[in-house]
């Protein structure tokens, strides 16, 4: 079933808080915002029930039911695992990631917005950022992507895009060299496993914006 366009959007935390109509209006508060807080929703009456209900509240509610009705009682779906998942406004555009523990609903980690960044730089980033993450803290757990083409970068331990380095994207790119540097300096146990959104539906790190 297509995922409905969001037409509101709610900010918790951020420049200024409320609900807003547009994303361009969202995006003004929540820019280079540390850890600011929000999501998009189709209706206006999602919107003011999540913005009462709070940030963390809504992350885990959706969290748990971003699951599809085919895959609630799958079994290989691994609970205590990882997810993480990236989010760009254009192409390239304002790039951003994020893990999530997929048991809870909690967000681990949260990087970005960065200027002139891809999807798929996000999604290689949010892996090697997750990896890290995990054997930082000595977690045996796996780590689910739906991107293939991040687990390919992620096999090769080097990130292929053939995105122009800019004055923009410097820092974005910085990031990537650090990455690539960790995973040929770092071993790693971490299961990495492909999400099946197909039977699933969407990946639980996934932003909602579609």
């Amino acid at each position: 079933m297509p995922k409905r366009k969001n037409s509101y959007y709610v900010v918790w935390k951020g420049r200024q808080t409320g609900i807003f109509t547009d994303w361009e209006q969202c995006k003004a508060q929540i820019m280079h915002f540390e850890q600011a807080q929000y999501k998009g929703f189709p209706t206006l009456e999602e919107a003011e029930s999540a913005f009462k209900q709070g940030y963390w509240a809504t992350i885990h509610a959706q969290n748990k039911g971003v699951i599809s009705s085919a895959g609630k009682n799958n079994p290989s779906i691994i609970r205590n695992s990882l997810a993480v998942d990236a989010a760009c406004s254009g192409n390239p555009g304002k790039m951003e990631y994020r893990g999530v523990d997929v048991a809870s609903g909690k967000e681990l980690f949260h990087q970005g917005p960065f200027d002139e960044g891809t999807n798929n730089i996000g999604e290689f980033l949010a892996i090697v950022h997750g990896l890290a993450y995990l054997k930082q803290i000595n977690s045996a757990m796996p780590l689910y992507t739906d991107s293939m083409t991040a687990l390919a970068w992620i096999r090769a331990k080097k990130c292929r895009s053939k995105l122009e380095r800019t004055a923009k994207n410097n820092v974005l790119f910085d990031l990537v060299e650090r990455a690539e540097i960790w995973l040929k300096q770092n071993s790693y146990t971490t299961s990495v496993l492909k999400w099946d959104s197909a039977q699933w539906g969407e990946i639980p790190a996934d932003f909602g914006r579609k």
